[in-house]
C-alpha cells in the first residue's frame, strides 16, 4: 500500500534538524509523497530545501492567517518566486476567528490574494479555517479558485456544508488527532464527504495521535510530545476502522484522490 499525507510542516524548527531520519522512516513505512506545508516568508526556504532534496516532498507556501501581521512588503513577489522554482502548491492559508487576539481584518485581503495566485496558476491551495466556515464559502463561491481544487486542511467544519463546499472544489482531509475518542463530532462529519473527496494528514509535529495508536513515538529536545510523520499508517487504520471499510480500499482511493488533486504538479 502507498500512503500520501495531505498535510504537514515537516521543515518545523521543532524537528531539531532530523528530516532526513524522519523521511528515512516515512519511506520505510510506506509514504510515498507528502505535502509540506510553509507559514511565512521565513521557513519557505526550508520547504523549497526539503523539496530540492527529497522526491517525497511537494511543496505548498502560503501565509497561514497567524502569520499575516510578520509579511514584509515583498511578501507576494516572494511567494511567486517560490512557486517559480519548483512545481508547488500554495498553503497554508485561509482564515481563522478562533484564536484569541488574532486580527481577523487582513486575513481576507491576503487569503484572496493567495487564492487568486492559485487560481491563476491552477495548482492547489491548502485552506486552514477556524470559525469562519460560512464566509469561507462565500469567498471560494465569489472569486476564481483553482479548476483543480483546494483542500481543506483538518476539516472541522459543518457537515451540511460538505455537498457545497465540494461543488466547489473542495477535498476534506482527515487528520490523526480526530481518532481521539473526544472527537466523535469531528469523525462523524466524515461519513458525509464523498469517496472522491477524502484525503488524510498528519499535520505533523501537531495533532497527535491518541497514544495507543502511535507506532512512531517523537519528542523534542525540550521534552515535548510531537506528532512523527510516519505515523501516517497508522491514521489511515484508525480511519478505515471507523468508517468500516479496509485500510486496502481507503488507502487505494485517497491515492486517487490525491493523485487527481496533486499529480499535475
Amino acid at each position: 500500500m502507498n500512503f500520501q499525507d495531505a498535510h504537514n510542516h515537516l521543515q518545523d524548527d521543532r524537528f531539531a534538524g532530523r528530516q532526513n531520519e524522519l523521511l528515512a522512516v516515512c519511506e520505510t513505512s510506506g509514504v510515498t509523497r507528502m505535502v509540506v506545508n510553509g507559514a511565512c516568508e521565513d521557513d519557505w526556504p526550508q520547504v523549497l530545501d526539503l523539496a530540492r532534496k527529497n522526491k517525497i516532498v511537494l511543496p505548498s507556501f502560503g501565509y497561514h492567517p497567524w502569520h499575516v501581521s510578520e509579511r514584509t512588503s515583498d511578501w507576494l513577489k516572494t511567494l511567486n518566486e517560490c512557486l517559480d522554482t519548483v512545481p508547488a502548491a500554495i498553503g497554508e492559508i485561509g482564515l481563522d476567528r478562533w484564536k484569541p487576539g488574532l486580527p481577523y481584518e487582513p486575513q481576507e485581503e491576503i487569503f484572496l490574494a493567495q487564492l487568486h495566485l492559485a487560481a491563476e496558476r491552477n495548482i492547489p491551495a491548502s485552506i486552514h479555517c477556524l470559525q469562519a466556515w460560512g464566509r469561507l464559502h462565500d469567498l471560494l463561491r465569489d472569486h476564481p479558485r483553482p479548476t483543480c481544487g483546494v483542500v481543506l486542511h483538518s476539516f472541522g467544519g459543518p457537515a451540511e456544508m460538505i455537498p457545497a463546499l465540494s461543488k466547489l472544489g473542495a477535498y476534506f482531509s482527515f487528520p490523526g488527532y480526530f481518532l481521539h475518542e473526544r472527537k466523535f463530532r469531528q469523525r462523524e462529519r466524515f461519513r458525509h464527504v464523498p469517496a472522491g473527496r477524502l484525503l488524510i494528514e498528519t499535520d505533523a509535529p501537531d495533532q497527535p495521535l491518541p497514544p495507543e495508536r502511535i507506532r512512531h513515538p517523537l519528542t523534542a529536545p525540550d521534552g515535548q510530545a510531537l506528532n512523527h510523520p510516519a505515523n501516517l499508517p497508522a491514521i489511515y487504520a484508525g480511519l478505515a476502522d471507523f468508517l468500516g471499510e479496509t485500510i486496502e480500499s481507503l488507502a487505494a482511493r485517497v491515492e486517487d484522490n490525491f493523485q487527481r488533486l496533486f499529480g499535475g504538479l
